[in-house]
């Protein structure tokens, strides 16, 4: 769970994926920060997870280790949000980072591996793990030799990292109406229904995922990718699944469909059951409340439950995985 090691700290390099839709955050370069020196500093892990309270079983898996390999220090941390079934997820667990450092080109070129590693993954989940059903998200993590730290990421599971009081997003929200673009260049449509989300063919709340064989023509599981050099001002990294940042996507629907049928009989109808709505919605953990939440703690362990916790405060009902890399 918890583990030290002598981590350096991050400049910033972005390398969005391909194909993707009209959100500027997804197709644009970040904006250079200016940061200090790099220093070595010591890491920390630790880890939490909640199984939620919809009708099925945990289908979240984590990563959360350190290898040494020909020399070089790694951090390897991983959060992976399964959908309909667990096997994906589970795969990704036990095969996605070696995959990644399988490939011959990692040292080199270690952006254009992960990518070429996510690719080759897929495709072994689609030939043979759950044929046509079943997906999951990524969201992974490597910190190499004390200071370089990548970041991939397909889905909406979550990286933030807080440096010098203020959280920034490293990973990208793959959801249909950000990138409907995406989804109708490969064939497909994307459409909501009153009281749920916007989906992809009606289905998948999300444009990029690992598995889901059946809606494949249509999504992808290419990742974006960000690289940084970490320095002095760096606190902490966060991964979480999106249990952690809102409500559960199909609880809200259901509970929207519900308020809004009610409505008809309420003598102030629709204004009540809108704000029951927003209220419901807006209980949603930002990335810069989650540092808040654990801007003063320096146990990495304590700093995933805690996370949690507050989540759970907020009215979350789905899994819930966390895990918090401390740096000092």
């Amino acid at each position: 769970m918890k583990e030290t090691g002598d981590d350096s700290s991050i400049e910033e390099e972005n390398d969005a994926g391909k194909g993707t839709g009209d959100d500027p955050s997804i197709e644009e370069e970040e904006e250079e920060e200016e940061e200090e020196e790099p220093s070595s500093k010591h890491t920390r892990h630790g880890y939490h997870m909640v199984r939620g309270k919809m009708d099925h079983g945990m289908e979240d898996y984590v990563v959360a280790e350190k290898r040494k390999i020909n020399g070089h220090n790694l951090g390897l941390y991983a959060i992976f949000d399964g959908h309909s079934g667990r096997d994906v997820a589970k795969y990704l667990q036990s095969h996605l980072f070696d995959n990644i450092l399988n490939e011959p080109n990692f040292w080199k070129n270690p952006k254009g591996a992960i990518r070429k590693a996510y690719k080759n993954t897929d495709d072994e989940i689609l030939d043979g793990i759950v044929g046509s059903r079943g997906g999951s998200t990524a969201v992974t993590a490597i910190l190499i030799d004390q200071e370089k730290l990548i970041i991939a990421n397909v889905g909406d599971s979550r990286a933030v990292l807080c440096r010098n009081g203020v959280a920034k997003q490293l990973s990208v929200d793959h959801e249909p109406q950000k990138e409907k673009e995406l989804v109708e260049s490969r064939g497909g449509f994307v459409s909501k229904k009153p009281g749920s989300v916007p989906r992809v063919d009606g289905q998948l709340a999300m444009t990029r995922a690992f598995g889901d064989g059946r809606l494949k023509d249509h999504i992808t599981s290419e990742p974006n990718l960000i690289a940084k050099i970490i320095d002095k001002g760096v606190e902490f990294l966060i991964l979480a699944s999106d249990g952690l940042w809102k409500v559960d996507k199909f609880y809200f629907g259901k509970v929207a469909r519900d308020v809004l049928s009610h409505s008809w009989n309420s003598v102030d109808g629709f204004p009540n059951a809108w704000t029951v709505l927003t209220d419901l919605y807006m209980q949603v953990m930002s990335n810069q409340e989650a540092y808040d939440c654990i801007r003063d703690l320096e146990d990495a362990q304590e700093a995933a439950e805690k996370l949690i916790a507050e989540a759970l405060v907020r009215g979350s009902m789905d899994d819930i995985s966390c895990i918090v890399v401390t740096f000092g």
